[in-house]
């Protein structure tokens, strides 16, 4: 019997097969890039799920020329994909970019400009706002980026509408996230938005991360600050006030159960979150009433009540201004099975 011929290298890896029903999430590799960011997208997009019954996504990695794409810490990354399993993708992410000062490669910038053409969903993570930003894709469009940098995009690309103060952005077809954490943030949100709250709660848990971040960057910016030996006490008030949401809540309760003047708590409250306690607590009941409208049949007016919205009028124009959509319209997007109402 002959003996095979010797081989040199790593032998390329076999192109998987593609689940037919999944939806095509395409992420982009680049020279020098942190693990970490293809990472979080790989565990959250690429991942079976066999335990949820929905039709999940089918993830690539993408780069501009396939074959080996050298990472940070020496090793290299290979994949058989380019840029155009990119632009045919239905979800395209760039999680950075290699330099913020350079503007994207032309064949990059054709790339996402003929995905988004196409209707696909555009997604970045940390300085990948960049990319987007130099195809033309985020003109007249509001983004966010890592905070370090937004100063630098708005400068480049005066026609963002920069906001350095979030950790996403949702706009539709195009979303953007800050610091590679939070793009965590944002995967779990586009799971939310695609499959609703109670699979979005699931994947956060098995990734052992808050299915929702409160605040903005700014409780992340460097400062002069000392660590606040208050928060210790600002904790116990937002565990107490996450326990009684269907009550009427204020400022002055929120501050007894911390043992603060409401002017201290306002303050402190701020300072360890990034928001205040009234837009918290709006932000909170609009997340309790999701998993209510997705699994129960409860009447609208119902929902707004059991989470503590004095009347639906009011319910239903903080959860628009929070969703960008209604109540009603939610239901009907993520419905599991129960009769629909309101």
């Amino acid at each position: 019997m002959p003996t095979p011929a010797a081989t040199t290298g790593p032998r390329p890896l076999p192109t998987p097969r593609r689940p037919a029903a999944a939806h095509p999430v395409a992420v982009l590799a680049y020279p020098g890039m942190s693990v970490f960011e293809t990472g979080i997208v790989t565990e959250v997009f690429g991942l079976a799920r066999p335990e949820f019954d929905v039709d999940w996504y089918d993830l690539v990695v993408c780069a501009e020329q396939p074959g080996p794409v050298p990472v940070v810490g020496g090793a290299s990354l290979h994949t058989p994909y380019g840029l155009a399993e990119l632009a045919a993708a239905r979800t395209v992410i760039v999680p950075g970019v290699p330099d913020v000062t350079a503007d994207p490669s032309p064949e990059l910038t054709t790339a996402l400009r003929l995905a988004h053409r196409r209707g696909a969903r555009i997604m970045s993570i940390c300085s990948g706002a960049f990319a987007l930003a130099g195809a033309g894709l985020l003109d007249g469009r509001r983004a966010t980026t890592h905070w370090r940098y937004a100063e630098l995009l708005a400068r480049r690309y005066p026609r963002v509408e920069v906001d350095a103060d979030v950790l996403y952005l949702d706009d539709g077809d195009l979303l953007t996230s800050a610091g590679s954490a939070a793009g965590l943030d944002l995967c779990v949100h586009v799971i939310r938005r695609d499959h609703g709250a109670a699979i979005a709660n699931a994947v956060a848990r098995r990734l052992v991360i808050p299915p929702h971040r409160d605040g903005g960057q700014a409780q992340f910016v460097e400062a002069p600050v000392p660590a606040d030996p208050d928060d210790d006490r600002i904790a116990v008030s937002i565990d107490w006030a996450l326990a009684h949401l269907a009550e009427p809540l204020s400022v002055a309760q929120l501050a007894e159960r911390a043992h603060m003047s409401s002017r201290t708590y306002l303050r402190h409250f701020a300072r360890a979150t990034g928001t205040s306690p009234i837009r918290w607590l709006v932000d909170q009941r609009i997340r309790a009433s999701l998993t209510l409208l997705e699994e129960t049949d409860a009447a609208v007016e119902q929902v707004a009540r059991a989470v503590g919205f004095d009347t639906p009028v009011t319910y239903r124009h903080h959860f628009g201004r929070a969703m960008l959509t209604s109540p009603s319209a939610y239901r009907r997007a993520f419905r599991t099975g129960a009769g629909q109402r309101g």
